[in-house]
């Protein structure tokens, strides 16, 4: 009799692991938040001079409908910007390949179809699709068509209103706490000793000099444009690109637009940083106050082209329109934004802030996740779902399992014994 209730006891004890287990696991529990996920997102900042992509992440739960957008990588396309691909509009697309490719690698593989991607053109294309609509038209196409090739949530190729680039740019700048003058002949804003050749039509096609074009000329005639380093003219032409003639308010900056008084502290970035670091760094020279600015845009401005370029070696890309760059940011900050010395020491020049470069990229993206929703958040018991799952599989095992084991101990006892 004995044997027999130790036989049962194995059997009984797996049973009662096995239901102890399981009604362990119907306790009620605390739901844990899960980390959540991260959310990508792709910005092509498609310039006049080169075209830089930016890929931001933030949590997929977000935070008063707008994601904390953080900058995860960047790319420089290499080449220059989309619009000088208006001869060779596939050429404009294929630029793209190298950053894209890159962009496949920095996004986690399952995020890929979730990942938004656009593209914004500035300046640059701003002036193609003044000058020749169809050209502009043809440079997008071909970008669209390669963008689309890639597994990401293509949203469009735009071309940016000055206006949206300045908001987004300002959204970026709070949120981190080229073309000037064509003339023919002589260049003030050239240095001395440069020289290139232009197309005579393609002269007048800039918003700038259009209301200059003769009644007849031969476009294709071709034209040398050298440079004469005349910074005094140079300010007077640059100057003229602003107009102080008429106020429909109580102050103006230029051109009729409202302003308040300057007051307050400024970040000037892009063309901003680049023209005032190259006077900084390249040249130099002191830039701490607007009379060293104006200084050093005269200074840079009377350099032959044989000084630049023993100055400053392996630049020449943009080396020539510094001179132009830099009367432009003194004058638009002195004349159109009326910056003086005591307000001028509120602006800093700045690359990037925060590790992430400022520009109106991170802004468009900012703006942008307003229109993705958000992932619900992630809830979960005390343990990973998964191994509740197993740990309910192996109780209801055990459970099953003695069942199985007291079924054939009874079995056997009732069968009679043989000799």
């Amino acid at each position: 009799m004995a044997g027999k209730v130790l036989s049962l006891l194995p059997p009984l004890l797996l049973a009662a692991a096995g239901l102890a287990g399981l009604l362990l696991l119907c306790v009620p529990t605390r739901d844990v938040r899960e980390p959540p996920a991260l959310k990508y997102g792709i910005v092509l900042d498609a310039g006049s001079s080169h075209t830089s992509m930016f890929v931001y992440k933030w949590p997929a739960d977000k935070e008063n409908d707008t994601g904390i957008v953080g900058q995860h990588s960047s790319c420089d396309v290499p080449g220059g910007g989309i619009s000088s691909y208006a001869d060779n509009p596939p050429g404009a697309g294929q630029s793209l390949v190298e950053c894209l490719e890159q962009a496949l690698r920095d996004v986690p593989k399952d995020r890929h179809a979730g990942t938004p991607l656009y593209l914004g053109a500035t300046a640059g294309m701003r002036l193609l699709n003044l000058t020749n609509p169809e050209a502009s038209a043809s440079v997008l196409a071909a970008v669209t068509r390669m963008l689309t090739q890639y597994p990401f949530d293509f949203r469009g190729a735009h071309i940016l209103s000055g206006q949206d680039e300045g908001v987004f740019g300002w959204v970026t700048a709070n949120y981190l706490l080229e073309n000037f003058i064509k003339t023919h002949g002589f260049h003030p804003c050239w240095p001395k000793g440069f020289s290139t050749q232009v197309l005579l039509g393609d002269v007048y096609q800039s918003p700038c000099t259009a209301a200059q074009q003769p009644q007849a000329f031969n476009s294709s005639a071709r034209v040398s444009l050298s440079g004469s380093s005349d910074p005094h003219l140079c300010r007077d032409l640059v100057s003229g690109l602003f107009s102080f003639s008429s106020c429909p308010f109580s102050r103006c900056s230029f051109n009729g637009v409202f302003q308040p008084p300057v007051a307050g502290n400024f970040i000037a970035f892009s063309a901003f940083f680049y023209t005032v670091n190259f006077l900084r760094t390249s040249m130099g020279l002191p830039v701490a106050t607007l009379q060293q600015l104006e200084a050093a845009s005269v200074n840079v401005c009377n350099q032959t082209w044989a000084q630049l370029q023993a100055r400053v070696p392996g630049q020449r890309a943009h080396l020539a329109d510094y001179c132009a760059g830099a009367m432009f940011v003194q004058q638009l900050l002195s004349r159109g934004y009326g910056f003086d010395e005591r307000t001028f020491g509120g602006v800093t020049f700045q690359k990037k802030a925060a590790d992430t470069a400022v520009g109106w990229a991170l802004g468009y993206m900012l703006n942008l996740t307003n229109l993705i929703p958000a992932d619900p958040p992630g809830l979960r018991k005390g343990t990973d779902f998964s191994s509740w799952v197993v740990l309910l599989l192996i109780f209801a095992s055990a459970l099953l399992a003695s069942l199985v084991l007291l079924l054939r101990q009874v079995h056997s006892a009732k069968l009679p014994s043989t000799i």
